[in-house]
């Protein structure tokens, strides 16, 4: 490894389900380093034990492998600075905590939660800034030894420097001071042994020789207290690059994993797996979650992935808040599935069915998909699009069967003779089906419309469906003669 290799890493806390900001995060970072031939980290900080989620885990692996931002080094791959969760490492931040200790840059606190939360509350009514007022950083060596012999589990804290100022360079946003004095002695190790996130997280980006470090904006305020932890440790500190935020549609409002509704009722979707059972295309999800916060000139706006490698580059992120829109997302959906080949899209639709448990096969599925390829926006969107196709018996009221400009018995009529067409085909072929259809409305003094409309009803449950002879040589004749035979038994009941 050369110390001038780009290694960033994406560094997730597994205590909730894989969100469309880590995504971002994870694909930005992903692409800045297959565009500078670095390598991509995936780095799991587990230390959390009172929030961690099992379920997390899996469903974060899995929406990674779904947008295809492999990892380099990681879970499931390894890698020469492995282990890569940050609970199989915990001998690493005692280490080290134990080392700033030694070296007076850092101090065991005794202070118990009940006296931490008795301070805050005093400084709350007093209107002082809230933080810790370093009881015990000059702690006697009789005050420590009293202490400990009450078996008291201290925390580790940081010294910060009382006066003076800690300074750093964020390349999205310039050179940023903060007065030590805003600035709290952080707890570096917990009372249980595991680390704080500012401790592991440095310790870890400095073994793991990460070069940059590309996060959410929410991070921005704990930059100065790593800072002087790095400096701590005598260490350099990464390139630092902090994200801006995703706002929901309104533009008023960060996207939360809490759920609110779009202006046509839909509930928002904000985690990657419902973006995927949703339909989704994860080529698409990928073009559109480059450009939340991202452009390449301001104009084109469909990459594929490896435009999008060639193009990435830090100086063209921007550091506003981006608002992200279902609405062209659902167009860029549309989009990617339009250019799709019919046996991929045939193959991508074949899953969604047989995930909602409706049995098929993919010759089936690759003669309707001419058919929807035009109408659909999501591949989810082919399910209520298609259903009759696999309901044993249609649900539908009866009068939809009967047209604007026909009645109770002109539609028996024409139902009649379309079942005598239908059911005397040697071919049920597209266009044998077309061909014996297209005189009868004229025969039987009826609209086109009409009469194609009520056929349509009776073999789909539906007056809006597929192009109707591609669908009826799909059903089968044996099944359009039955649906259209039970039609005009719903007809004679009414």
């Amino acid at each position: 490894m050369t110390a001038d290799t780009v290694r960033v890493r994406f560094a997730p806390s597994p205590t909730g389900f894989f969100h469309v900001g880590g995504a971002r995060t994870a694909l930005y970072n992903w692409l800045y380093a297959r565009r500078e031939g670095g390598r991509f980290i995936l780095r799991i900080e587990d230390t959390d034990r009172t929030r961690y989620d099992p379920q997390a885990l899996p469903d974060l692996l899995e929406g990674l492998r779904w947008l295809g931002l492999w990892w380099d080094e990681g879970p499931e791959v390894g890698g020469r600075y492995g282990p890569y969760y940050q609970s199989d490492r915990a001998h690493l931040y005692r280490e080290y905590a134990e080392q700033l200790v030694a070296e007076g840059k850092a101090y065991r606190c005794y202070c118990t939660p009940e006296r931490l939360e008795a301070l805050r509350e005093e400084q709350r009514a007093a209107k002082l800034p809230v933080g810790y007022d370093r009881r015990c950083r000059h702690l006697t060596r009789a005050q420590i030894a009293d202490y400990e012999a009450q078996g008291i589990a201290p925390v580790i804290r940081l010294a910060i420097p009382t006066e003076g100022a800690t300074e750093f360079d964020d390349l999205l946003r310039g050179h940023i001071t903060v007065e030590n004095k805003q600035l709290d002695d952080l707890v570096l190790l917990k009372s249980d042994g595991f680390p704080t996130y500012h401790l592991a997280n440095v310790v870890d980006d400095h073994l793991m020789c990460i070069t940059h470090i590309m996060r959410g904006e929410e991070w921005i305020s704990s930059v100065p207290k790593h800072v002087l932890l790095y400096a701590a440790l005598g260490w350099p500190m990464p390139v630092q690059l902090h994200l801006p935020t995703i706002l929901d549609p309104s533009g008023k409002g960060k996207l939360s994993k809490r759920k609110k509704k779009l202006p046509d009722g839909r509930e928002m979707l904000t985690l990657i797996h419902e973006f995927r059972q949703a339909g989704y295309l994860p080529e698409a999800m990928v073009n559109y979650l480059a450009l939340v916060g991202w452009s390449y000139d301001g104009q084109t706006e469909f990459f594929g992935r490896d435009e999008l490698v060639k193009h990435f580059g830090l100086e063209r992120i921007n550091k506003s808040p981006a608002s992200f829109s279902y609405e062209k997302l659902e167009h860029m959906n549309a989009t990617y599935i339009r250019e799709l080949g019919d046996n991929d899209l045939a193959g991508r639709l074949l899953q969604v069915f047989l995930r909602q448990g409706l049995t098929t096969d993919f010759v089936t599925v690759l003669r309707f998909v001419p058919l929807i390829k035009e109408r659909i926006k999501t591949l989810q969107d082919a399910v209520p699009l298609l259903d009759f196709y696999f309901a044993e018996r249609l649900e539908y009221d009866p009068a939809l069967l009967i047209g604007k400009r026909m009645d109770r018995e002109s539609t028996i009529r024409a139902l009649r003779a379309a079942e005598g067409i239908l059911a005397s085909l040697e071919s049920f072929r597209e266009e044998a089906i077309e061909d014996a259809l297209r005189s009868a409305p004229a025969e039987l003094g009826l609209k086109v419309g009409d009469f194609f409309g009520c056929i349509r009803v009776a073999c789909t449950g539906k007056t809006v469906a597929p192009p109707l002879f591609g669908t009826l040589s799909i059903i089968g004749q044996k099944r359009v003669v039955q649906r259209i035979r039970e039609a005009l038994g719903r007809l004679e009941a009414l």
